[in-house]
């Protein structure tokens, strides 16, 4: 096996009771079970996600001082600037604000940092360039800024007020901004008060615990969103022009589209973003964003997986490679010729970024495949002077899913390099790299994925000192990935109206993943054909005696191929073809039959 299975529990007789109460077949309510489940109140909400279970933007920490200080600045026409970060969910946020604001009567204008000359976030270099090129008295930090403890009191001393938005780990002692708007803090530490609540300790314990579970898995974009919830909401109180007209639903596209980018948990209020804003992304009249999915060659209808892996990586390509610029460009863009034109610049610097990928990957691989070798090392860490820092991070991922151990990949120039990390259940990589950070320049991030600079010189101290941090936390069996599986299944049971009754688990991504089932002691119904241009998939037909079904392994490569009597864990999906409907098995795994 590939994988170490754990299939849930059965719970036939709780399953029975929700699926008899919500009138829902008993194979969904399994899988809600497995998913933590259980009222049916809950289990409603899940099924229907709507708009109007969105909680209070303004019970989020500081949301009350961010709001009454924006509004302090248009008042007396004072122009803002907002500092973004250069992935999808630090510039759908940027666009997304720069829309509400410019719509509203704000003066605003957007900061994007240069990844390979200035960093990730409010570096000295980047404030200063930024500064520069807009003099301003407020800044609005967005994705980036609850570590710049240094760099926001140097600003707070030239005059310039910090309002910041994200959802990264913050510093143990929070930076002195205007307001810092971020979910961590409900976390415990550093709590907020919202304006005219009662501060009794029950009070505010119940609050911050009903906020904590709305607001605690939303990205920068979400957070964003919350902002532009706020201001519209005290724009109507205030009869502020424009905001009683104000459509926020007309965002939502961009929410959706840099929610599943930064892969946030689609739980929560993510899943009522989501699913309104795949809605409102497959009929958006934003040039850029058809412009994009013309150059994308997107099916017709998009998901999740066509928003993850066909969208995002060409808004991505831009902050790899230069300046993100373009992508912002592209979101906010009116006409479609000037949306294609940079679409297709936006394509083609993904596709200089695959090659350049691709070639780091093939080194990072043969690198660790070498130290890994007679090793028993439980991370990754791995770096050349040479290799772009614009896509290390996507090569980690890679090397992760080959290795399934955290991994830290950097490159640069010169004596400092710089890097990302991704890691895998059970290890937190952010509190990790606080236990390096004498080996470290800078870093940053949360429990899963995280930003590293470090001198060339301390490659290997630092290696060995995750490592040690690494055994603390884990044992040998976290390191074979696990498969959770909802349930056993016959074949037969794997139909159309099953297949019906599980898209109601959508929209499906982290946090809420793909319904994943077993069959067993199933054999080969006709031989194994191997397909695919460099015949790197396998397809096969397989019966358990009492059904027939055909399955496909993408990128099967050089794994062993199911024999004798065997187990197959795989993803029931509905193929299209030549106006033809198909019931194929995704596989998974697999294992001899007992």
């Amino acid at each position: 096996m590939k994988y170490r299975w754990a299939i849930a529990p059965s719970q036939p007789l709780l399953a029975t009771r929700l699926a008899s109460e919500l009138k829902i077949p008993e194979l969904l309510a399994q899988c809600l079970l497995n998913r933590g489940f259980d009222e049916p109140a809950l289990i409603g909400q899940f099924l229907q996600p709507r708009l109007k279970q969105l909680t209070d933007p303004f019970l989020l920490p500081n949301m009350e001082a961010a709001v009454e200080r924006l509004f302090r600045a248009r008042e007396s026409n004072e122009a803002i600037v907002i500092f973004g970060d250069y992935d999808v969910d630090g510039v759908t946020s940027t666009a997304l604000l720069l829309e509400v604001l410019g719509t509203l009567g704000w003066i605003a204008q957007a900061y994007l940092p240069h990844r390979m000359d200035e960093g990730y976030g409010l570096t000295q270099e980047a404030v200063e360039n930024c500064l520069k090129k807009f003099p301003v008295t407020l800044m609005v930090a967005v994705d980036c800024g609850s570590t710049s403890v240094e760099v926001i009191a140097s600003l707070k001393r030239q005059g310039v007020d910090v309002i910041v938005l994200d959802h990264h780990q913050i510093s143990s002692a929070p930076p002195e901004a205007v307001a810092v708007v971020n979910p961590q803090l409900l976390r415990g530490g550093h709590h907020a008060v919202p304006n005219g609540a009662s501060s009794s300790s029950n009070g505010k314990a119940d609050r911050d615990a009903r906020a904590n579970s709305a607001f605690a898995d939303l990205c920068s974009v979400g957070l964003a969103f919350k902002l532009a919830h706020a201001i519209v909401k005290r724009g109507r109180e205030t009869n502020l022009p424009r905001a009683q007209d104000f459509d926020l639903r007309s965002l939502l596209d961009l929410v959706a589209l840099g929610t599943i980018a930064d892969i946030v948990p689609l739980t929560g209020e993510n899943r009522i973003l989501v699913s309104a804003g795949l809605e409102r992304l497959n009929t958006t009249s934003r040039p850029g964003l058809i412009a994009l999915k013309s150059v994308s060659q997107t099916r017709e209808r998009l998901g999740v997986y066509e928003v993850g892996f066909q969208l995002a990586p060409r808004l991505n390509a831009a902050g790899r490679l230069e300046n993100a610029t373009a992508a912002l460009d592209l979101l906010l863009a009116c006409n479609f010729s000037h949306a294609m034109e940079l679409a297709r610049k936006l394509d083609s610097h993904n596709r200089d970024r695959q090659k350049i990928e691709r070639a780091i990957v093939e080194e990072a691989l043969e690198a660790v495949r070498a130290r890994l070798e007679g090793s028993e090392s439980f991370i990754i860490v791995e770096g050349r002077p040479h290799w772009h820092i614009g896509v290390v991070g996507i090569v980690a991922s890679r090397i992760l899913q080959q290795f399934y151990r955290p991994t830290i990949i950097v490159g640069g120039e010169g004596d400092e390099w710089r890097g990302s990390g991704r890691s895998i259940a059970g290890f937190d990589l952010a509190a990790a790299l606080r236990e390096c950070s004498d080996l470290l320049v800078r870093h940053g991030g949360h429990a899963m994925a995280a930003g590293v600079t470090l001198a060339a010189k301390n490659l290997e101290p630092f290696r060995e000192r995750l490592d040690t941090v690494a055994r603390r936390t884990l044992s040998a069996d976290h390191l074979q990935q696990p498969l959770r599986l909802d349930a056993e299944i016959g074949l037969h049971e794997v139909n159309l109206e099953c297949l019906r009754t599980l898209d109601h688990l959508k929209p499906v991504g982290q946090g809420n993943a793909q319904p994943q089932f077993v069959a067993r002691k199933l054999v080969h119904q006709r031989p194994l054909q191997r397909v695919g241009a460099s015949k790197q998939h396998v397809k096969m037909w397989v019966t358990d005696g009492k059904a027939s079904r055909e399955a496909l392994w993408w990128r099967a490569g050089e794994e062993s191929l199911p024999v004798g009597s065997f187990d197959l864990a795989f993803v029931p999906q509905l193929e299209h073809f030549n106006g033809q409907q198909t019931i194929q098995l995704k596989v998974l795994d697999w294992r001899v039959s007992a």
